[in-house]
């Protein structure tokens, strides 16, 4: 617990039993006049139990696949770890609204919107972390097991942290390095910029009114919030840490409209420069069977519809050559109408208690085969691509000499 001026840190583990003991014994102790909690409005309805409604389309476009199944995945796993601890994740915050409500405090919640922190997230990583972090996320899944019997985890160099210890200075600065030392720029959107919004919030409420604030915030975030209450001149505008960038080209898109071009350019040069015509059907052949059999298996092995792999199969070749478009928009948009998810299977996503479950989950599936239709066309358009140039004997003399009689 740390305190500043006349607002009370009270750092958790938002798994850990003793953190909602703590929580409970400082609220009723200091008898604040506000209980800040560490959540944004839509975390708080979801530990309600009121989940809005689910839009498809939204959460098809773009990267979003990719992102949602992290955040599901990562809250699955801290639900399963909460589980076989014997507790709900999120249950240090439940704590302390019910006992502010009890004691007939003010309760605030004062954190960045969970849409805003995952997508700012998600734009920080580079790829390759999103890959390497995908298979973490996987192979923590497939491990996990005896945790509530274990009660370790393992840090650093392999060595294992006791559960009970998340709370500890020691500890939860080792858990953030490492953080850190996986993706700087994840690191800073989940932790930093939310410990100066945080903190923001928290000087608002006490500028509106010299009131005694206790604020349950998870252990990671106490000694940045500290920090910037000490120095609140280091916190950022809100603007500048709500912004997400929408409707610019960002480097991504800006390789993948090169790549496009490329592409499209080659194909066009295949088409003037002499080469016969059936050397030329059979390297399309072979471009949409790579392509849209790729795309296709990532709807198999995700388990989706057969309609939805057809879908995949028959999009991939051509959204390849399209950076706005995606085989797994289509394949998405097919599973949808096939499964029709609704609310509930929104609302149930956040309490389903095995992988099996998780799997057979409407909604989850939409997204998993949304994202595999995505990887297997990504990976067809490259294997595709060298085929194409293997079977028409590609040399940069015949690319010049088509790409002439274009101009």
């Amino acid at each position: 617990m740390a305190e500043s001026n006349s607002i009370i840190l009270v750092g958790t583990g938002h798994i850990l039993e003793k953190s909602v003991r703590e929580v409970e014994e400082v609220i009723e102790r200091e008898k604040p006049d506000i209980v800040a909690v560490e959540l944004c409005q839509s975390r708080y309805e979801a530990l309600r139990g009121n989940i809005g409604d689910f839009s498809v389309k939204d959460a098809i476009e773009g990267g979003k696949p990719f992102l949602m199944l992290t955040h599901w995945l990562l809250a699955y796993i801290q639900k399963r770890m909460g589980s076989e601890l014997g507790i709900e994740p999120g249950a240090d915050m439940m704590a302390a609204i019910k006992k502010a409500e009890a004691l007939g405090c003010e309760v605030a919640l004062v954190d960045r919107p969970i849409q805003i922190t995952m997508q700012r997230f998600w734009k920080k990583m580079k790829f390759l972390e999103k890959v390497k972090m995908l298979f973490s996320i996987i192979f923590a899944i497939a491990s996990m097991g005896g945790i509530g019997r274990k009660k370790k985890l393992i840090g650093r160099d392999n060595r294992e942290i006791e559960l009970e210890r998340l709370t500890d200075e020691d500890v939860v600065t080792e858990l953030i390095e490492e953080l850190r030392q996986f993706s700087p720029g994840a690191a800073t959107a989940l932790l930093d910029e939310r410990d100066a919004y945080i903190a923001g919030s928290l000087l608002e409420l006490q500028a509106q009114a010299q009131k005694k604030i206790v604020a349950v915030v998870g252990a990671g975030h106490v000694t940045g919030i500290k920090r910037l209450l000490s120095h609140p001149e280091l916190i950022p505008p809100r603007e500048e840490l709500c912004s997400v960038p929408a409707g610019r080209l960002s480097t991504k898109n800006l390789l993948g409209i090169g790549l496009s071009v490329v592409l499209i350019a080659i194909l066009l040069a295949i088409l003037f420069s002499g080469i016969p015509l059936n050397i030329i059907l059979q390297a399309l052949f072979w471009w949409f069977i790579i392509n849209g059999s790729l795309s296709a298996t990532g709807v198999a092995l995700a388990r989706g519809h057969p309609l939805s792999a057809l879908t995949a199969f028959a999009m991939a070749p051509l959204t390849s050559l399209n950076p706005f478009l995606a085989a797994g928009w289509f394949a998405g948009l097919m599973e949808a109408r096939l499964r029709r998810p609704g609310v509930d299977d929104a609302k149930s996503i956040l309490n389903v208690e095995s992988l099996r479950e998780l799997m057979s989950n409407s909604v989850f599936k939409i997204i998993l085969v949304a994202a595999c239709a995505n990887i297997g066309s990504m990976i067809g358009t490259f294997l595709g691509a060298y085929v194409v140039f293997h079977t028409v004997g590609l040399d940069i003399h015949q690319i010049w000499s088509g790409l002439k009689a274009l101009i």
